[in-house]
């Protein structure tokens, strides 16, 4: 394995972000309270909201249920095969210009879908504009249909991911670039602007840790996003990854590690604060940076506000510090 020779943004300080789902079984009537509920994830003092992605699906959606096709047993995806998905890097776009400090992540974002020069400049478009808020979420999905539609081979998605992701970081780096494998080559390329955070976009690599997915994030991870059973226990995960880090000289301590936090209820279905947040030290502990809500947020702005900044006032609480961006 090597390090990546730019300096790696330190994704290690406790944050609390909330997924946006970006996905409906119809298109809805109106677009104005999905839209709103990003503001309102602002307002609450979120530290990130999140976007998945899928650019089209097929009809094999049991697919999602199998580890082996980079799945997860059990899972079940949350609408058909003629469901609405938006594209979360336009999306994200839109949600910049409407808030003022919270976060833009996706989680996952299938960036070998996309040509690696031309999404080097959309994300460091968007982390410009958006005065540098913007952290990126990748791994390789489980779907074969996305892949044939895109021209690619789907047996080599790990390949096409390390591939995008290293000439990204490269025209991010380098002014004039040049890049040579065997899928690519230019020299004396200019990209600019480049991403407003120095170091560039912070890069969180989903996967279990497997060798490929721990060079991955060796090279290119400010951040791991556990997936499958390491979701389950991350402990192990962090510990290897760790120590991976440190073999190359980079500093373990400010790896980013994203954790499922449930929001609880009561019987009258308010959030019970001290149940939600009761796990918060034990997860810290086993190596969790990035508490992620799961939760579904109220169709009632009013709530929402209320719910969410109640559990980001709360989780501040625990862990010190004040929302990102403030």
């Amino acid at each position: 394995m090597t390090g990546n020779p730019h300096q790696l943004p330190d994704a290690s300080s406790p944050t609390v972000s909330v997924m946006h789902r970006n996905f409906f079984a119809v298109v809805p009537e109106s677009w104005d309270d999905f839209l709103r509920t990003a503001e309102v994830i602002d307002e609450a003092g979120i530290d990130r909201v999140v976007m998945s992605d899928h650019v089209v699906m097929g009809d094999h959606l049991d697919e999602y249920a199998k580890p082996e096709a980079g799945g997860i047993a059990g899972g079940r995806q949350p609408t058909g095969p003629d469901g609405v998905w938006l594209d979360p890097l336009a999306t994200l776009a839109v949600i910049a210009g409407r808030t003022r400090r919270v976060r833009l992540a996706t989680a996952i974002l299938l960036a070998a879908l996309r040509r690696p020069a031309v999404l080097a400049k959309h994300l460091a478009t968007l982390d410009s504009l958006s005065g540098g808020r913007l952290d990126i979420g990748v791994g390789i999905g489980w779907q074969r249909e996305e892949y044939e539609a895109a021209g690619l081979d789907y047996r080599s998605r790990g390949r096409l991911l390390d591939h995008s992701l290293d000439v990204v970081t490269t025209l991010w780096r380098d002014t004039p670039a040049s890049f040579a494998d065997d899928r690519l080559a230019f020299d004396g390329i200019y990209l600019v602007p480049k991403p407003a955070q120095a170091g560039g976009v912070p890069i969180w690599v989903s996967g279990r840790v497997n060798d490929r997915v721990l060079d991955r994030i060796v090279r290119f991870g400010a951040g791991w996003i556990p997936w499958g059973d390491d979701a389950a226990d991350p402990g192990p995960g962090v510990r290897r990854i760790r120590e991976a880090l440190a073999s190359v000289g980079r500093d373990p301590s400010t790896l980013g590690v994203v954790g499922a936090l449930r929001v609880e209820r009561d019987d009258d279905s308010r959030v019970d604060v001290a149940r939600t947040m009761a796990p918060v030290e034990s997860m810290a502990a086993n190596g969790i940076t990035d508490f992620r809500l799961q939760m579904s947020i109220p169709s009632s702005h009013e709530r929402a506000l209320d719910e969410l900044s109640m559990l980001a006032d709360a989780f501040r609480a625990r862990v010190g510090g004040k929302p990102t961006g403030r």
